[in-house]
């Protein structure tokens, strides 16, 4: 599983992924989930209770693991494509100066607006 470590803040769609993924076909305890997504045990506890309820995970338990259920694997795939829609395919980005203000600012496609003196 990959993860982003300049990623500031996850919204909890994100989350859950990375939860379900973590759990992606394994049979995994809390610990490994907490460590695999980064998050502190109770939110932790939180969100999978969470995802058990609404039958995306299920809970092993004369195992005492978890694992992703049928419906958490079609969750994934969904928000894989999703993801894909919404990222750019390449990483570079191609910058817009904007000279109708005036000004050189430039917009990358991620809608991200970095200002930059003309040079």
């Amino acid at each position: 599983m990959y993860i982003n470590m300049d990623m500031k803040y996850r919204d909890r769609n994100e989350i859950i992924a990375q939860i379900l993924e973590s759990a992606n076909g394994n049979r995994v305890r809390l610990t490994k989930i907490m460590y695999d997504v980064y998050l502190s045990h109770g939110l932790t506890k939180e969100y999978v209770r969470l995802l058990i309820e609404k039958g995306l995970m299920e809970y092993l338990d004369g195992e005492r693991t978890f694992k992703t259920t049928d419906k958490g694997m079609n969750f994934l795939r969904i928000h894989h494509k999703v993801q894909g829609l919404t990222t750019p395919k390449s990483q570079s980005k191609e910058i817009l100066e904007d000279t109708s203000r005036g000004d050189y600012g430039a917009i990358s496609l991620s809608g991200q607006i970095k200002l930059r003196p003309y040079i």
